[in-house]
C-alpha cells in the first residue's frame, strides 16, 4: 500500500512539473513590441543558424557625406568666383627675355590696369583671361611715378568683367584683404591677409633732378602673399572692391632663379591714386603730378631731432631744396649746417601742416598732394623756422 501511494505521489509531481514547463515555454515565446514574430513551429531544415556577433556584418545605410563650410569660407569662395573673371595674366616679351605679370579689367571698353614695371620696355604683349581667351594688348598710357600703366585689348564683351573700385581713404589697418594674380606663373592664385599699415612711401621708377628718385606715396602695406607675377593684380576688400594695385615686396629671400620670395611685407598702390591717374593715362597717355621741389627725411628719431635743434620730431623736415623749384620760389629753406649725422644738415624748415592739415611725416604731406592737388594749385604750408611758426604760400609746379 505504501509503495502504491509513493508511486501516485511521484506521478503527480512529474505531471505538475511537465505542466509548469509547458506554461513557461509558452510565456517565453510571446513576442514583445521590439522582437520579431517567429513561427510557432519549425522543422530542422527551416532553422536559421545564429551567427556570432563577430561574424555579423551590419547593414549600414549609406548616407552621402556633406561638407559644411563656414560663413567666412563662403564669403571668400563667392569673392573669388565673382572677382577672378576680371583678373588677367600679362605675358611680356622684351629684348632681355620674357616675363609675367598680372592686371585687372577696368571697364567694358577693354582697358586693363597693371604696373608700369610689368610692361616697361616690352616689344610684345599678351593678355590671358581666366576663360582661356588670349589676345594681344597695346600700352596706351604709363605713369612711372606711381608705377601704373593702362593696356587696351580687343576682346569680346563676355570676356570683360570690370572689377568695382573701392575707396582707399576708408581702408583700415587690420581689415582682411585678398590678392589675386599669377605668382610664379600660377594664374588665378588667391591669397589672403590683412592691411598691415597705410601711407607708406616707395621710390618712384622715374629719377628726379640731381640723380635721386621721386617718391611714390599713399602705399598700402599688407601681409597677403605677393610674389613675382602678382605685380599689377588687384588687392581687394571683402566686398570684392579693388582697394589697391599690388606693386612690390620687401624681402631678403630669393629662390634658385634669384627671384624674390614673399616675407610678409607687400605693397600696393592705393586705388584712389588709380582713380585719379587712370583717366589721364587713357586720354593723354600720361599724368602730371604736383611738384614742390624738396627732399625730406620721412620721419625723424630723437637723436636726429636733437642734432637738428628742432623742438619736435613730428613734421616733414626739408633737408634740401631743388634749384628753380616752386619751393625755392616760395622762399623755403633746406638744411646747410653739418651735424654729427652724415648727409643731414640743420637749419632747414620743418613743415608741420598743409592747408591746415597736420603733418606727422613726409608721407602725410605727399599723400595729401597726390590725392588732393594738381599742378598750378596754390597751397599754404605751416612751417617751423628757428623755432618760430609761420605760413608760406606756394604754387605747385609739375614734376620735371
Amino acid at each position: 500500500m505504501k509503495s502504491r501511494n509513493r508511486l501516485v505521489v511521484f506521478l503527480l509531481v512529474i505531471a505538475i512539473s511537465m505542466f509548469s514547463c509547458q506554461v513557461l515555454s509558452e510565456v517565453r515565446s510571446i513576442p514583445t513590441q521590439d522582437d520579431p514574430v517567429l513561427p510557432t513551429s519549425t522543422t530542422p531544415s527551416e532553422v536559421t543558424p545564429v551567427l556570432s556577433p563577430v561574424a555579423v556584418e551590419p547593414q549600414v545605410t549609406q548616407v552621402p557625406s556633406v561638407i559644411i563650410s563656414s560663413p567666412a569660407e563662403d564669403l571668400l569662395i563667392d569673392l573669388y568666383e565673382s572677382s577672378n573673371p576680371g583678373v588677367v595674366a600679362i605675358q611680356v616679351l622684351a629684348e632681355t627675355g620674357s616675363g609675367l605679370g598680372s592686371g585687372f579689367v577696368l571697364d567694358k571698353e577693354g582697358h586693363i590696369i597693371t604696373n608700369f614695371h610689368v610692361i616697361d620696355g616690352v616689344s610684345d604683349l599678351e593678355v590671358d583671361f581666366p576663360s582661356g581667351f588670349k589676345t594681344r594688348g597695346d600700352v596706351i598710357g604709363t605713369d612711372p611715378d606711381s608705377d601704373l600703366a593702362v593696356i587696351k585689348v580687343d576682346a569680346p564683351p563676355e570676356e570683360l568683367h570690370p572689377l568695382p573700385l573701392g575707396d582707399s581713404s576708408k581702408v583700415k589697418v587690420g581689415q582682411t584683404v585678398v590678392a589675386i594674380g599669377s605668382p610664379f606663373r600660377f594664374n588665378g592664385t588667391m591669397t589672403t591677409g590683412i592691411v598691415s599699415s597705410l601711407g607708406r612711401t616707395l621710390d618712384s621708377i622715374r629719377s628726379a633732378p640731381g640723380g635721386s628718385f621721386f617718391t611714390a606715396g599713399d602705399i598700402i602695406q599688407t601681409d597677403a602673399a605677393i610674389n613675382p607675377g602678382n605685380s599689377g593684380g588687384p588687392l581687394l576688400n571683402l566686398d570684392g572692391e579693388v582697394i589697391g594695385v599690388n606693386r612690390a615686396i620687401e624681402t631678403f629671400n630669393i629662390n634658385s632663379q634669384d627671384e624674390p620670395l614673399n616675407s610678409g611685407i607687400g605693397f600696393a598702390i592705393a586705388i584712389n591714386i588709380v582713380k585719379r591717374v587712370a583717366p589721364s593715362l587713357i586720354s593723354d597717355g600720361g599724368y602730371d603730378y604736383p611738384y614742390l621741389g624738396i627732399s625730406s627725411l620721412n620721419e625723424l628719431n630723437l637723436l636726429q631731432q636733437e642734432a637738428l635743434g628742432l623742438p619736435q620730431s613730428n613734421g616733414a623736415y626739408i633737408s634740401s631744396i631743388t634749384p628753380g623749384s616752386p619751393a625755392e620760389d616760395a622762399g623755403l629753406r633746406g638744411g646747410t649746417v653739418p651735424t654729427d649725422f652724415r648727409n643731414i644738415f640743420s637749419g632747414g624748415d620743418l613743415i608741420i601742416a598743409i592747408d591746415d592739415q597736420p603733418i606727422q611725416t613726409f608721407s602725410d604731406l605727399l599723400s595729401y598732394l597726390i590725392q588732393e592737388k594738381s599742378p598750378g594749385d596754390t597751397i599754404t604750408l605751416t612751417i617751423l623756422r628757428d623755432n618760430e611758426e609761420k605760413e608760406v604760400d606756394l604754387t605747385l609746379g609739375k614734376r620735371p
